[in-house]
């Protein structure tokens, strides 16, 4: 049996709930272009996401740890995947479209420079003459000019919604760009990945900080959220191990899950939300955990601020990060000559410092520190 793009369309049509963004319903893509005839325009999109350059150097740019400190902490490529399963856990259990919700996660962090947010954050302060750096905004460049795969257009030429996903993601970390029809709410698939990030990352971090021994499970259990899923589980702060850390953490994602879903429907209920029309028109954003869980996930959120990304560790890397960029970015804008000739193409285009920064921007954890050895180690080969 062959299922063509047109019965995926009508599956669609069929199953997904009346609020769902549908493929054969998107706004389009800015060049004209055949569909595939297996797939639909959401899956395409997901598919041209993961065959990306920038969508493989994520594995080895940081999330919390820098790549090399260890083969078992989160890089961004997969805190990216953890996003994409809670996205589409979400998605499905609400009738969503789980293929834009994915394509939207696995899209959301491409911008993202080497060193985390310690390296947004210098390129941010480097860049200010060319409008500084933001990663939704360089999210949004790699897919529509950077990434060159097609002869007919720069980028990917993706859907209008799988854009829009990208620029209006909004977390505590993600600014969305103003100018991308502000008064207007994206579709519930983007909100799922607002949502799915932050519930990754608060999983994934206070496992990361576990593991390396930054937190103390003494320390997690004063947490309200985590302490009193620890004394639901039977889990004994004095003698947590491996396989408990497995258990918390497993079951800590599933609880804030199943609120996400039980509360976004009932708000859904509540708005009398029966179409995507009706989603575009709220007043604010529609999906988002209960108001207790709510205040309990900020709670986590502030006791990781306090106790694992401010470590004295972190913030000795954070330094480090900050001196390696820094150092390349003024070393390029000093003697040009110094770019491969591809980013020295860029250049004419561009001008020198907005491709010197998307260059930068591009480099992995390891190349970026390998790049600082050979423009200022005089041993290192050039």
């Amino acid at each position: 049996m062959l299922v063509t793009r047109e019965q995926l369309e009508r599956n669609e049509r069929q199953v997904l709930a009346p609020y769902a963004a549908l493929a054969a319903e998107s706004r389009g893509r800015t060049h004209p272009e055949s569909e595939s005839a297996y797939r639909t325009a959401f899956q395409k999109d997901r598919d041209r996401v993961v065959h990306t350059s920038a969508f493989r150097r994520l594995e080895y740019k940081t999330q919390v740890f820098v790549n090399y400190e260890g083969d078992y902490y989160r890089t961004r490529l997969t805190h990216t995947l953890e996003v994409a399963q809670v996205a589409t856990s979400i998605a499905r259990a609400l009738g969503l479209n789980e293929d834009l919700a994915e394509t939207i996660a696995l899209a959301h962090d491409l911008g993202h420079p080497p060193f985390g947010h310690a390296g947004e954050k210098a390129l941010d302060e480097l860049a200010k003459a060319v409008g500084g750096f933001d990663h939704n905004r360089q999210s949004l460049r790699i897919v529509t000019k950077l990434e060159r795969r097609y002869p007919g257009f720069p980028g990917l030429n993706l859907t209008w919604e799988t854009l829009e996903g990208i620029m209006k993601h909004e977390t505590e970390y993600d600014v969305p760009d103003p100018s991308w029809e502000p008064d207007v709410q994206p579709t519930l698939e983007a909100q799922v990945v607002n949502v799915a990030d932050e519930v990754a990352y608060n999983a994934h971090d206070l496992d990361d900080g576990l593991r390396s021994g930054h937190l103390s499970p003494q320390q997690v259990a004063e947490v309200p959220l985590v302490g009193e899923l620890m004394e639901r589980l039977g889990l004994n702060p004095e003698r947590f191990d491996t396989g408990q850390r497995y258990v918390l953490i497993r079951e800590l994602l599933g609880d804030v899950i199943t609120d996400v879903v039980q509360a976004t429907h009932q708000r859904l209920l509540d708005h009398g939300i029966g179409t995507l029309a009706d989603v575009r028109a709220a007043p604010t954003k529609l999906l988002a955990p209960s108001d207790a869980m709510g205040t309990m996930l900020a709670e986590l959120k502030s006791f990781l601020y306090q106790n694992f990304y401010f470590h004295h560790r972190l913030i000795r890397m954070t330094r480090k990060a900050h001196q390696v960029l820094e150092r390349i970015y003024h070393a390029y804008l000093d003697t040009p000559d110094m770019l491969p000739p591809n980013v020295a193409q860029q250049v004419a285009e561009l001008g020198l410092e907005r491709a010197v920064t998307d260059y930068i921007a591009g480099m992995t954890d390891r190349y970026a520190n390998e790049e600082y050895r050979r423009l200022f180690d005089p041993m290192s080969l050039t």
